[in-house]
């Protein structure tokens, strides 16, 4: 039975300061993602978006850096580690106020909800139900199985190693729909893509891997 929260509005999951710095560079790139890709929703905000990247971008970096045990180094991590966090909360806020408490827009922002503002009970999974050639070199039609409750859907894709195996690096795309056209794919390249489906309980497992090589 779904149990839902009644007279709660949608709140962004904060409290970044208690995690550690990989979980909080997840965070944050994915708010940057969300935000950039949806600029018509998400128009006014109060932080310029490339002052955001510029931030997390320190931060990220200064990372590797602090762990020769360098005061500096650590002390210079952490004021960056707090700039960024605090342009996060900034913009979540902001994201709050803006989403109209519709789980389906809150989540393309690409903040995380808090659980008092959510329904509870998981979703099911979703899988690539088909991944085709678009009409120009480098697209590939993706389409999936529809996830009731839903709010959208987190589709990632990424070279496939010359000797198989797992991408080493992803990129991800959002959609409310049950299918993405994905572009500027590399011809003669052997990508995997994945899917997931999110809502207000957070998101499923990726699904199985489909290999395609773009044309």
């Amino acid at each position: 039975m779904t149990t839902e929260v009644k007279g709660k509005k949608i709140r962004a999951r904060l409290g970044l300061q208690k995690l550690a710095d990989g979980d909080v560079g997840q965070l944050l790139v994915s708010s940057l993602n969300g935000l950039m890709a949806n600029t018509a929703i998400f128009s006014k905000l109060p932080i310029d978006p490339a002052i955001y990247k510029d931030a997390i971008n320190d931060f990220l970096a200064a990372v590797p850096v602090a762990l020769d045990g360098s005061r500096t180094a650590i002390a210079r991590k952490k004021k960056l580690r707090e700039r960024a966090i605090r342009m996060y909360e900034e913009l979540a806020h902001y994201v709050e106020s803006n989403c109209n408490d519709d789980m389906a827009t809150f989540m393309l922002s690409g903040f995380q909800p808090t659980a008092k503002a959510t329904l509870l009970q998981p979703l099911e999974e979703t899988s690539i139900a088909s991944a085709v050639h678009g009409s120009l070199p480098g697209q590939m039609k993706i389409r999936f199985k529809r996830v009731p409750r839903a709010a959208g859907y987190d589709v990632r894709f990424g070279a496939v190693p010359a000797g198989g195996g797992t991408p080493t690096t992803w990129t991800e795309q959002k959609s409310t729909k049950t299918s993405v056209i994905i572009e500027n794919l590399t011809p003669g390249t052997t990508y995997a893509f994945q899917v997931r489906a999110f809502g207000a309980a957070g998101s499923t497992n990726w699904s199985d891997a489909v290999n395609r090589m773009a044309v």
